[in-house]
């Protein structure tokens, strides 16, 4: 088991490494006031520094940590990708670099690919493809992806894990959760950044990537969530190709969004690329609550009738019905200048605590908000306004919400690649036909009445369960030896056999409740 000993042996080699590519003073600079005295991690981090440091003169911060993470392998560019929505640990510009940080290795070779496909797939390659290039297309530290055919002509990608690429996670998973289990307990404040969800998030993401069974479920269900949808297209999944270690869906031939030249030259227009990149993610994000988080420019192609073509479902987000209404309304707040609202907005949704101060924390707001009121739409960021938002809720005591800092991350990203296609885009004349459609369908009182409907409907599945756990309840009570009169216990089984009663009087509340929104509308 690995533990203690060879964890220090471990971390010495990271340090190391950090020291040669000059990152390692960033780990050591000076925290946030409530995180109380950090003065004895700065003083180890400056004595590796003056042993193995290196200078690297002309790059940023965030640079230099991301080369030092690329060199750790796969297990630490996945880490760089979770810090990269963590801005409240790292700071806004280092979480900016991490963000632009690309996983790409060399290729494994192909009689171990081969190997592993028929492995997976328990069948000969010959069986299972007609054609099959040797030669990857894409090569990172999880997997390579080869392009394909099968027995019946449809042209495909598979993706295969590269060998051994588990026992390395493994092994700097229970690193992390070490270091951020000791980071909990003995760095005072550093329980509210929450360095072990940090862990705990990375491990989900290495969850989906080391079994591609789970991404090829993330890949169907969002190409469910867009059947027919005039935007975007997800490749189908093969599942009779598809294993823990292989993946094959539909190949993809469209031409890379990063390549405006190409979309020019094919009579794409790019203007409209950029709005259908906009919608599609604020389709995901508001409409069904599950998105792709790793939309960058590797990630996105364009097809020849001009749709948003989707790979590498390896970082999903998901945001349930209150937090999309959360998020509509303070974003309409911030857009409106209804400072009070937009504060009251976080007290509601519990996300800043209760002891303090509406009034200061609407001025808060205040801050953010107004230096951009006056400026062009255009000019405007919601992601960077969002990245603002969190850093100044620290100050409230808002505990850190990685969903929301997956979407604030998610939408930096997205308005970066919409705006190398237009730099004059403007977000809200795109946004506003996706939102006002949803905030109708979802704010409105036909929403509430829905909602009150469906928990009614809940609370009456479970009367008869609350009506036996009653009963049983008495019976125990009654066994221990506690005085129950046999009146009460006879009112208990009238009361179950009651229990479906309500059933009809919820079932009349229903329709009486639907009715009335008929009429609302």
């Amino acid at each position: 088991m690995l533990t203690g000993p060879r964890h220090l042996l471990r971390l010495f080699a990271i340090l190391r490494c950090f020291a040669r590519h000059d990152a390692l003073l960033l780990l050591g600079q000076t925290p946030p006031s409530y995180m109380g005295d950090f003065a004895g991690v700065q003083r180890t981090l400056r004595l590796f520094h003056a042993l193995f440091g290196r200078r690297r003169p002309g790059l940023r911060e965030g640079e230099r940590l991301a080369a030092a993470l690329s060199e750790l392998g796969p297990s630490f560019i996945k880490l760089g990708q979770v810090l990269s929505v963590r801005p409240d640990l790292v700071g806004a510009g280092i979480a900016e670099d991490l963000g632009r940080l690309r996983d790409r290795l060399p290729p494994f070779p192909w009689d171990e690919a081969k190997a592993s496909v028929e492995a997976e797939l328990g069948r000969p390659l010959e069986e299972l493809f007609a054609g099959f290039e040797p030669e990857p297309v894409a090569a990172a530290s999880v997997a390579q992806v080869h392009f394909a055919e099968t027995a019946d002509g449809v042209p495909v990608a598979v993706k295969v894990l590269r060998p051994g690429v588990e026992a390395a996670f493994a092994r700097d998973l229970k690193l992390f959760a070490w270091l951020a289990d000791a980071a909990e307990r003995r760095i005072a404040g550093m329980a509210r950044l929450r360095p072990r969800d940090v862990v705990a998030t990375l491990n989900d993401w290495v969850n989906i990537e080391l079994d591609l069974r789970l991404e090829a479920a993330a890949s169907s269900e969002l190409r469910d969530n867009f059947r027919d949808d005039p935007d975007v297209v997800v490749p189908q999944v093969d599942w009779q190709r598809t294993g823990r270690r292989v993946m094959t869906s539909a190949r993809i031939a469209g031409i890379p969004i990063e390549d405006r030249d190409a979309l020019v030259a094919a009579g794409i227009d790019p203007s409209a690329v950029a709005a259908r990149v906009i919608r599609v993610f604020l389709k995901q994000a508001l409409r069904d609550g599950y998105f792709h988080a790793d939309m960058h420019h590797g990630n996105l192609f364009v097809a020849p009738d001009g749709r948003i073509e989707l790979v590498d479902f390896g970082i999903m987000g998901r945001l349930d019905i209150r937090t999309r209404r959360f998020m509509a309304e303070m974003l309409g707040a911030f857009l409106t200048g209804n400072w009070r609202r937009a504060a009251e907005v976080h007290f509601e949704a519990g996300y800043v605590p209760a002891d303090r101060d509406v009034d200061s924390f609407a001025q808060a707001c205040r801050s953010i908000g107004e230096p951009i009121l006056d400026r062009p739409v255009t000019e405007i960021s919601i992601g960077r306004l969002l990245a603002q938002l969190f850093q100044i809720t620290e100050t409230f005591g808002m505990r850190t919400q990685p969903h929301l800092l997956l979407l604030q991350k998610t939408m930096v990203t997205v308005e970066g690649v919409a705006r190398s296609l237009d730099p004059q885009i403007n977000f809200w004349d795109v946004a506003r036909p996706v939102i006002e459609d949803w905030a109708r369908e979802n704010m409105g009182p036909q929403a509430r009445v829905r909602e009150a409907a469906g928990n009614l409907a809940d609370f009456a599945r479970r009367l008869p369960q609350i009506a036996s756990g009653l009963e049983a309840l008495a019976a125990a009570v009654h066994a221990d030896g506690l005085r129950i009169s046999d009146d009460s216990l006879a009112a208990f089984t009238r009361a179950q056999k009651r229990a479906r009663r309500p059933l009809l009087w919820v079932l009349w509340a229903i329709a009486a409740l639907l009715a009335a929104g008929l009429l609302l509308d």
